[in-house]
């Protein structure tokens, strides 16, 4: 059983873009999704955004966003944030990416 550190956490937070996006398929979901680099005050994480349920955010290196999404640990690994939209089925907290005013969810 894993411990609660490395247990999917809710969060929100402010974060600096620090890449530009790359897309790639799921292979759970076998929908196309956003990846892209940010540094918050806690330090690197990776957003991971399904964009087969919401749209694309046109990030920049330097943009700042908040975020909403669950946080994964992979020993190993920079953390990972996904789960930024909502959530057709309504089993899921939903989550999104805002940037310059506009939600993306």
């Amino acid at each position: 059983m894993p411990n609660s550190a490395t247990r999917p956490a809710e969060v929100t937070f402010a974060a600096r873009v620090m890449s530009s996006p790359r897309f790639f398929f799921g292979r759970r979901t076998h929908c196309e999704h956003e990846a892209f680099d940010v540094q918050t005050t806690a330090g690197a994480l990776e957003i991971v955004d399904n964009v087969g349920i919401a749209p694309r955010v046109p990030v920049q290196a330097g943009d700042t966003i908040e975020v909403r999404g669950e946080m994964v640990h992979d020993p190993g690994r920079v953390p990972i944030v996904h789960w930024t939209h909502h959530d057709p089925q309504r089993e899921h907290t939903d989550g999104f990416i805002q940037l310059r005013g506009r939600l993306y969810a």
